[in-house]
């Protein structure tokens, strides 16, 4: 018999699929539904305008939508692991900041995207290692107001420095505006073949560290006396999350919060085990970006809405409600 979190696990994908088909006639441009489904199971005509904008355009947005979504969503319970705390999104401690400062950089410096990636994560790690350092109290515990103070002021230089470059760059500036806010229309299958590298490295690293992800949950002394040298641990994991950052924000900006909510409802739902939080974040990370991504395409017919500012509606009203609740004790 399938255990009731299976059967809603199950359920998901079967949402996700049905999202997915769903949100290729979402758009601008009306495609008929008959036509349309010709024309995804490969009948008809490779030279029509609605077959290249299914499979040119909608497919790899879609597609590129749930590996971001996953990216983040993972990511997000990764850090929040990290520093035992449920508030600690990317976007909130600013590490998607620090990201989208490197892929601004190597844009700057007239590089091809896959550095985009590369300056991203580097840039991704070096924040996240300062905010550890920093957000650690005499007890050797990370201290929540000190983490929250120090992300948003990092993220805030950040985007002073980003608004500097849009403000020198001028009209060549509409790239790094786009970054700022999150943007999913420049998608492509060159970029899905490079952000599949991020999600197969850690999807592989996290199944083979699969039970020493929750030994994080434990204390370092409980954790060095069943022979894991949590410290370094704790380093390559957080790497490895900087990575999938790094390359997140390198090609779609900041999309936030999908880290914080994802994550949050995942553990009340299945459990705060990372054995199942991890991988069910990255397939709830991915259905909600994706609707996220739906829904900015189809509610205004003329114009599309930036995911990021999206997502956002979605996100303040669910960090405040964790805040109260973090206030309170619950």
């Amino acid at each position: 018999m399938i255990s009731k979190n299976k059967s809603i696990a199950i359920v998901s994908v079967g949402i996700l699929i049905f999202l997915f088909c769903f949100s290729l006639f979402i758009g601008n441009y009306e495609i008929d539904f008959i036509k349309g489904l010709n024309l995804l199971l490969g009948n008809g005509n490779k030279d029509l305008l609605e077959y290249k904008i299914i499979w040119n355009l909608r497919i790899p947005r879609a597609v590129m939508a749930i590996i971001i979504g996953m990216l983040l969503g993972s990511s997000g319970a990764i850090t929040q692991t990290l520093f035992r705390n449920p508030m600690a999104d990317p976007y909130i401690i600013g590490i998607s900041a620090s990201g989208t400062f490197g892929a601004v950089i190597a844009f700057l410096l007239g590089l091809s995207e896959v550095y985009f990636g590369v300056f991203g994560s580097i840039f991704s790690f070096i924040t996240s290692l300062l905010i550890f350092k920093l957000s650690n109290s005499k007890r050797g515990s990370l201290d929540l107001s000190t983490l929250l103070i120090i992300g948003i002021a990092i993220s805030a230089l950040l985007r002073a420095v980003i608004s500097l470059v849009m403000y020198i760059v001028g009209e060549d500036s509409f790239r790094v505006v786009l970054w700022t806010m999150g943007y999913l229309g420049g998608a492509d299958w060159k970029k899905i073949v490079i952000l599949l590298v991020p999600l197969l490295f850690s999807l592989i690293y996290f199944y083979i560290n699969r039970y020493n992800l929750d030994i994080i949950l434990l204390s370092d002394e409980e954790a060095h006396s069943l022979g894991v040298d949590i410290k370094k641990f704790k380093d390559k994991v957080l790497m490895i999350s900087t990575f999938m950052v790094g390359f997140s924000v390198a090609f779609t900006g900041m999309i936030g919060f999908v880290g914080l909510i994802i994550p949050h409802l995942v553990r009340i739902i299945f459990g705060s085990s990372n054995i199942k939080l991890i991988p069910l974040s990255m397939l709830y990370g991915g259905l909600f970006l994706l609707l996220c991504d739906t829904i900015s395409r189809g509610v205004l017919t003329t114009m599309e809405i930036p995911i990021g500012i999206v997502t956002a509606i979605f996100g303040a009203p669910f960090f405040i409600y964790l805040a109260f609740k973090n206030r309170r004790g619950v």
